[in-house]
């Protein structure tokens, strides 16, 4: 791959944004998820919201769309996207144990949403770890991708 084919480089090398401006707006999507392993008894505590801190889940679906939200001024070189619906899904696995987490984003716009489902996909796995960790400093976080993409040029992706 060249310099050229990279999108966010300058003919120098130099890190840039990319122009957006041109690009049509479309509809947008990006699904994303992870997990986090963690003891059985960690996962019951939580099944049972019965943690010190509170609402493990409540609070971790929160961080999720607030870090979507926030994926610009995380990531240098993302664009600020008006998103128009983030959805957290949070289940709880026994057979890990502990909880896979998937994320869709989407927007109408000039650029696509995967870093911000993928950031939702982050902090709410490591806000659960947060909640969790007076219990369980054993948790993992782990498996984080991006499953699906529409909209723009580049068109659908879908893990296989």
């Amino acid at each position: 791959m060249t310099k050229r084919e990279l999108t966010h480089l300058r003919d120098d090398g130099e890190a840039r944004m990319v122009d957006v401006s041109a690009k049509a707006e479309t509809e947008r999507m990006a699904r994303a998820a992870g997990s986090i392993r963690m003891q059985p008894e960690t996962l019951d505590a939580i099944r049972s919201n019965s943690m010190k801190k509170g609402d493990v889940l409540a609070v971790a679906r929160v961080a999720g769309v607030m870090a979507a939200k926030k994926t610009s001024e995380l990531i240098p070189l993302c664009h600020p996207v008006s998103l128009t619906d983030v959805q957290i899904d949070i289940e709880l696995d026994p057979g890990l144990p502990g909880l896979r987490v998937e994320v869709t984003a989407r927007t109408f716009g000039r650029t696509g949403v995967e870093m911000e489902a993928i950031s939702a996909v982050c902090v709410t796995l490591i806000t659960v770890f947060d909640m969790a960790k007076a219990l369980d400093r054993t948790m993992v976080v782990s498996d984080i991708t991006l499953l699906e993409k529409s909209g723009g040029k580049s068109g659908h992706f879908r893990r296989g």
